[in-house]
């Protein structure tokens, strides 16, 4: 049997939490900036340990992240690092 849980969102235009708490990240939709950049994922706030990077390409389609499974798994909290893109969250 599959792992069900309620999803949510969260859309960040700038470096920020995602949850405070443990929470597995499923995927995600990209939005490129004016210059190639980055969307990093860590565990445990701004100075945790990295889990996830995703590049980006200079003035890129938007573009989904899928992550297959139950995810990927933050023990403490999930924090998102954005060096010129925006991007929408889905976790639970």
């Amino acid at each position: 049997m599959a792992m069900q849980t309620d999803v949510k969102a969260k859309s960040l235009a700038a470096s920020g939490a995602i949850s405070d708490t443990r929470v597995r990240v499923r995927g995600m939709v990209v939005e490129p900036g004016g210059s190639a950049g980055s969307v990093v994922l860590k565990d445990g706030g701004s100075g945790g340990t990295t889990v996830l990077t995703i590049n980006t390409l200079t003035n890129g389609a938007p573009f989904n992240v899928v992550i297959p499974a139950e995810g990927v798994l933050f023990e403490a909290s999930a924090y998102a690092t954005l060096t010129n893109a925006k991007v929408t969250v889905f976790y639970g």
